[in-house]
């Protein structure tokens, strides 16, 4: 790969789960200022580790982190470096999205999820 970028960001491919816990664990910041998402689950997994996130205003994202992310729009790389200096200088806000994110990922659960599919299954079968 041909780039600038080649001495400052590795492209790593597929990452085994205790690794990537200790990646969201140390990180200063998550960064994921997706295009398209139809949930998030990446953002929700460095919050449940203590990690401040920056996603897109867009998509489902807004829905789903609320006030608990910084929302920049993915477009735009001003909003995207903005956004980043002040996860990165802002101890206050580091402070609050931190707390923000443990609070938003007590709000999802495996088993919440598959209690509600299972709701949408039952009433198809029942023709509700």
């Amino acid at each position: 790969m041909r780039t600038r970028l080649r001495e400052d960001v590795r492209f790593l491919g597929f990452v085994p789960l205790p690794v990537l816990r200790v990646f969201y664990a140390r990180a200063r910041a998550f960064l994921f200022p997706s295009l398209y998402e139809g949930f998030g689950l990446p953002p929700l997994e460095a919050m449940a580790h203590g990690t401040p996130v920056l996603t897109s205003n867009i998509s489902s994202l807004p829905e789903v982190f609320d006030d608990a992310a910084l929302l920049v729009h993915p477009e735009n790389v001003f909003d995207i470096a903005r956004g980043i200096r002040q996860i990165l200088t802002d101890e206050e806000l580091r402070a609050q999205l931190i707390a923000r994110g443990h609070a938003q990922v007590r709000k999802y659960s495996w088993q919440q999820t598959a209690q509600k599919v299972r709701a949408v299954y039952q009433s198809v079968l029942n023709g509700s």
